[in-house]
């Protein structure tokens, strides 16, 4: 999916704000220049994750970390550093 980003200047953005808001609401990204160089952008917002998906989000994190907890090699972990009293 190709997406494409709508660059106004400042000033222009400025003048046209509530139709670039009625823009970004309807999806479109824009992209609003001063000197050439972008300073803000302006989207559709995200909608909020609910409590039962964040509580996903965590236990699939967990389990993932459980199996593929951090390694320092193949026998060696950070907590194996931490209980002999070295600093990773």
């Amino acid at each position: 999916m190709d997406k494409r980003v709508t660059e106004f200047a400042a000033a222009d953005a400025a003048a046209r704000f509530s139709e670039l808001l009625e823009r970004a609401e309807a999806g479109e990204e824009i992209s609003i220049q001063r000197d050439g160089r972008t300073v803000a952008r302006l989207g559709p917002a995200r909608p909020a994750l609910t409590v039962e998906e964040r509580r996903q989000a965590q236990e699939k994190y967990l389990a993932w970390r459980e199996a593929h907890g951090p390694t320092l090699g193949p026998d060696l972990t950070i907590k194996d550093l931490i209980d002999e009293g070295r600093r990773f």
